[in-house]
């Protein structure tokens, strides 16, 4: 008897999902950080636009940004993150300022000795910036 072996499921990540107090700002704020577009909006039962869709320009990168009333930011570093994101760039310097300018800000508390820095994004949310060539292996 001959047995065909069923191939495993593998997934592909459709989205990356954010939530924020404010969705539309923080995919505002992430569309420009990354070069992306803020793509669509969809509206919860009400009609409000609560889901905001960012992507690259040829749409094989997707990020969500969801409106959540009782949204809160994590009080970091007190408090363990379940994810974060880190973005890296040839220029760091022009970077920070770049995102800083979009509306992150940047906390006192700096781990890492100098190797990244830490920005919180405008729903609170920490992430990191780093040269380019940290995340080359």
């Amino acid at each position: 008897m001959t047995t065909t072996a069923t191939p495993a499921a593998t997934a592909k990540v459709a989205s990356y999902a954010f939530w924020a107090r404010d969705g539309k700002e923080l995919a505002t704020f992430y569309a420009a950080a990354l070069g992306f577009q803020l793509v669509a909006e969809y509206p919860n039962e009400a009609g409000v636009p609560t889901a905001f869709l960012v992507s690259d320009a040829d749409g094989s990168v997707l990020y969500t940004f969801y409106t959540a009333r009782d949204y809160q930011a994590p009080n970091w570093p007190q408090d363990e993150l379940p994810f974060h994101l880190d973005l890296s760039f040839d220029d760091v310097e022009a970077g920070e300022k770049r995102l800083l300018e979009l509306g992150a800000t940047k906390p006192d508390h700096q781990p890492g000795n100098g190797q990244w820095t830490v920005l919180l994004d405008p729903s609170g949310q920490p992430f990191c910036i780093s040269p380019a060539a940290n995340w080359q292996y």
